[in-house]
């Protein structure tokens, strides 16, 4: 589905991301882990087109590539910015029919399509409330509606729970995990039990490299002997990567 050749990007002499390859099946639910500064927001400014790479490429569905196809790839992706980028003083009925109308969404489908978003996301009760009364949880929602209008085959989420309760971490969880059994899914966290809980296969990124590539499985039988934090911070250190 999502093919990731030899991808690099500098900004001047810094190397953010450093001749990474990875693939993402159709219908996966991938993490994307690291720490700070390790590359994982540049790699999604890429692959959603807000950057150039410097060398390597990406490509989707095999026939398009990030240089060549930039506006079809944009149109099978959803993506949220880990601050949602929401306009506060509309209401959110609004908002998401405004964003409705920038996706194309056909306007005798525009209707159907809000209702199931509004399902889908939990939004129902606050549709028409000003997103400047909603919870940080209910604007991640909100975000998340938005990501996901037009029904892209592809939703790319940038630290969806940053910032949430644990009520609110446990609802976007329920949400991803029921969005994953449709489309394909790159999400980047930093709790690691979260990554367990939700993702098929967890992919770690260092220093802009790719530094492990586990699916949930192997996950598992590894962390029976050693605590998950412990083989994150092991393999972020570069010991044994």
């Amino acid at each position: 589905m999502i093919k990731f050749e030899s991808l690099t990007k500098y900004y001047g002499h810094v190397c953010a991301v450093d001749n990474i390859s990875f693939e993402v099946k159709k219908g996966e639910i991938l993490g994307f882990l690291g720490p700070n500064g390790a590359g994982k927001t540049t790699t999604y400014r890429i692959l959603t087109g807000y950057l150039q790479p410097t060398s390597g490429t990406i490509r989707v569905k095999d026939q398009f590539n990030i240089q060549d196809h930039q506006l079809e790839i944009k149109r099978l992706i959803g993506y949220l910015p880990e601050s949602a980028p929401i306009y506060p003083e509309m209401l959110v009925y609004d908002y998401l029919n405004y964003v409705a109308d920038i996706r194309g969404v056909p306007k005798d489908k525009k209707l159907p399509h809000l209702k199931e978003l509004a399902d889908l996301c939990s939004l129902n009760e606050v549709m028409h409330k000003s997103i400047t009364e909603l919870s940080k949880g209910y604007r991640q929602r909100v975000g998340i509606a938005h990501a996901l209008m037009g029904n892209p085959e592809i939703l790319v989420l940038d630290e969806p729970t940053a910032g949430l309760d644990p009520n609110q971490i446990a609802e976007t969880r329920d949400i991803i995990r029921r969005i994953g059994k449709e489309k394909t899914i790159i999400f980047s966290t930093h709790i690691l039990s979260e990554a367990e809980a939700t993702c098929d296969r967890v992919i770690i990124i260092n220093n802009g490299k790719l530094a492990a590539d586990f699916t949930i499985s192997e996950l598992r039988e590894m962390t029976k002997t050693e605590p998950f934090e412990d083989i994150f911070r092991r393999i972020t250190r570069g010991v044994n990567s």
